[in-house]
């Protein structure tokens, strides 16, 4: 079997090059492409041509604008990349007969109240980044194409930048911090989000009934305030070679950290139907959080 995976050196896509490999060969395409063939998200006449000239049995599309900030600066940019391009690869992948694998966000909701959203539930997205993503989604169930769309949210990986690493920089740089304490979701780890992926895939390969969109979270919830915290007393635990010199972390509201895009302040997602149709146990984000921070703080 074939699998075109676009946006292999992101997070995400760097666990998905280990996860999908047993399912099949693995062509990883980032935006500067091989052989003749694009991986561009930004060129839709590329993206088009690729998968026509490769006819894989599966599309796995890890990329995506998410720059969430500078989105609402550049938002023709994040509607080609989020929206456009999820379009066309929708509309090749139901031309060839294509499976299409597409990663969604806790961003197409509007933040409110304090339950986790499920998939039926009404999206208000309330930025450019959420918007276009939204778009994207929508174009791909609209295409008729068979697709499996997994929203997750609050994504960190061991490998590049992530909140912990920040946090673990910001505490050996200050003695005070000050972090968000009303915006609530569960961090999720690439590798999990990887796992699950290629497991579901399997199966919605097998039995198509089962394609869809779904909600994929690690267990749990905390605020950016409380995983701050959970991630310093697991420095110290470990006795890392990183001094931190942080005394103490105050929490603050959103209002108090003005970004140029809104956050919402209710990121929690209802993950029973994933668990229900793929049987699946989701573990508590804190093993993920523990298990990449033995990662940074034990890497040389």
């Amino acid at each position: 079997m074939k699998i075109l995976l676009l946006g292999p050196n992101g997070q995400l896509g760097w666990e998905l090059r280990r996860s999908l490999a047993p399912l099949g060969q693995v062509i990883a395409l980032d935006r500067h492409g091989a052989d003749g063939l694009c991986g561009d998200l930004a060129d839709a006449e590329g993206l088009a041509a690729t998968v026509r000239a490769l006819r894989p049995r599966v599309i796995v599309n890890a990329g995506a604008y998410t720059a969430v900030d500078r989105a609402e600066a550049e938002p023709a940019l994040a509607e080609r990349i989020n929206a456009q391009a999820p379009a066309v690869l929708a509309r090749t992948a139901a031309a060839c007969g294509a499976l299409l694998l597409h990663y969604g966000t806790d961003y197409v909701f509007d933040g409110s109240g304090e339950r986790p959203w499920r998939e039926d539930d009404a999206t208000g997205p309330l930025s450019v980044y959420g918007r276009t993503k939204l778009a994207g989604e929508q174009a791909i169930v609209q295409s008729g194409c068979a697709h499996l769309i997994l929203r997750t949210s609050w994504v960190y990986a061991a490998r590049g930048g992530n909140f912990a690493r920040t946090m673990l920089r910001l505490g050996a740089e200050r003695e005070h911090l000050s972090v968000i304490d009303d915006q609530w979701g569960a961090p999720t780890g690439a590798e999990l989000i990887a796992d699950v992926s290629a497991h579901a895939l399997a199966q919605v390969l097998r039995q198509p009934g089962k394609a869809g969109i779904y909600h994929l979270a690690a267990a749990g919830e905390t605020s950016w305030f409380s995983y701050a915290k959970y991630v310093f007393a697991q420095a110290r635990q470990a006795q890392s070679a990183i001094k931190l010199v942080v005394k103490d972390i105050a929490p603050i509201a959103t209002a108090d950290y003005p970004t140029p895009a809104q956050r919402p302040h209710n990121s929690r997602l209802d993950t029973r139907k994933l668990q229900a149709a793929f049987d699946l146990t989701l573990p508590p984000w804190q093993d993920g959080v523990r298990r990449m921070l033995q990662e940074i703080l034990q890497a040389p």
